[in-house]
């Protein structure tokens, strides 16, 4: 992992930067993004140019800033802008420029190069707290993530209206860990097969009611996603989540509602597997029997007889070749280190990742996560509190690194 401070090394970065008061974190973005050995280029919309001058951010750039399709000299070459970087970054993308970028507007300078642009696209947006909550906002969100490009989770603080809440924009560390962790990524599982468990299960009482959990499945989407983008074929066993992966040719959904269900999907795709994670919050317990028909109200109490339901990760440890590598999870309340480690024994892992509802901004219905990664041998790697995508390019770079290592 220690290779990660290196991935901007000789990279070309493309910094948009749209008109909100987020903009002066733009020149703290550029100076860290050239100091992790990045080459950087700017555009901006004319707005922009209202809260941070093309001046500083050519000083410190070392190249033009463009803001205008056209000028005195002529017309700038927004397709050679795009084609040039190997990742764009758009920080700030205030609502305004998330709209034209779903809805395909070509206005300015920076959604013509956006929309010319050949590498991986990040967006950091910035707006205040009810901006970013409308549905309008959430609804372009998901169509630009539908369309590959990476959404920056928001910060929580003190916004320029003064309200406190969702909206700021991501600090410049945490857009220079994305893009690490990305292009440490990038290309490591190239031809191998991948196997993901993720989301809930419902095991059900009757035909309208069941037993599950509050997971969103946005850990094992954001590992779906990353693996694919480090080139794996990508076999994600999908409960009944709140989201799904963004379109990707390499990952094939597996749609399944019970723990059996997907105990069933993962022992009959693990043989053709190079690599196993275990990220669903399975249920550990089930009805013993379902009822046919909808249970009435007609006692003041209800038993329910129930029985464990399948181990999916023992049962692939138990089955696991010496060339396959099976990762699992573990969410734990209290002596963390410990259950994880003896989990991790149990099953035959080769490594887990352990968090804890004990960190806040970790575990379930979050953007973000802190893990911490342990590994068959004893070594331990205690990561930050990250978006989790960001996340999930370092389990996958883990990955990657030991396969590698191993062969």
């Amino acid at each position: 992992m220690s290779g990660a401070q290196h991935m901007l090394d000789g990279r070309r970065i493309l910094l948009g930067i749209s008109g909100s008061i987020a903009a002066y974190k733009s020149a703290a973005l550029t100076r860290l993004l050239i100091k992790s050995g990045a080459e950087v280029k700017v555009v901006m919309t004319k707005a922009a140019t209202d809260f941070i001058t093309p001046l500083t951010l050519s000083t410190l750039s070392g190249h033009p800033v463009m803001h205008d399709l056209f000028s005195e000299s002529g017309w700038h070459d927004h397709v050679a802008y795009g084609s040039w970087a190997d990742a764009m970054v758009i920080a700030p993308a205030t609502a305004n420029t998330l709209s034209g970028m779903a809805t395909g507007r070509c206005s300015n300078m920076l959604e013509a190069t956006w929309l010319s642009a050949r590498c991986p696209v990040f967006v950091a947006p910035a707006m205040d707290l009810e901006m970013w909550r409308h549905p309008t906002t959430q609804r372009n969100c998901a169509i630009l993530e539908q369309d590959g490009v990476r959404i920056i989770p928001v910060g929580r603080g003190a916004l320029a209206s003064g309200l406190h809440g969702e909206g700021r924009m991501a600090e410049p560390e945490e857009i220079i860990d994305t893009l690490k962790a990305s292009f440490q990524s990038t290309g490591s599982l190239q031809g191998k097969t991948v196997v993901i468990t993720a989301g809930p299960t419902r095991e059900y009482i009757d035909p309208v009611r069941f037993l599950s959990n509050p997971s969103t499945g946005k850990m094992g989407v954001a590992l779906a996603e990353s693996a694919a983008s480090a080139g794996a074929e990508v076999h994600l066993i999908l409960g009944p989540a709140t989201i799904t992966p963004s379109l990707h040719a390499q990952i094939r959904i597996v749609p399944v509602q019970t723990a059996h269900e997907m105990y069933e999907a993962a022992v009959r795709l693990w043989p053709q597997a190079d690599i196993g994670i275990m990220c669903a919050a399975v249920s550990d317990w089930r009805p013993r029997s379902i009822a046919a028909e909808k249970l009435k109200k007609n006692e003041p109490t209800l038993h329910l007889e129930l029985e464990r339901t399948p181990d999916i990760a023992l049962e692939l440890g138990r089955t696991k070749t010496s060339t396959q590598y099976l990762v699992g999870f573990a969410l734990e309340t209290e002596r963390e280190l410990d259950h994880a480690q003896d989990k991790l024994t149990r099953k035959n892992l080769d490594m887990i990742v352990l968090n804890s509802l004990r960190d806040h901004g970790a575990g379930f219905q979050t953007d973000t996560n802190k893990v911490t990664l342990i590994f068959f041998g004893g070594e331990v790697t205690p990561l930050p509190l990250y978006p989790k995508r960001v996340v999930a390019d370092h389990v996958i770079a883990a990955i990657a690194s030991r396969l590698t290592t191993d062969s």
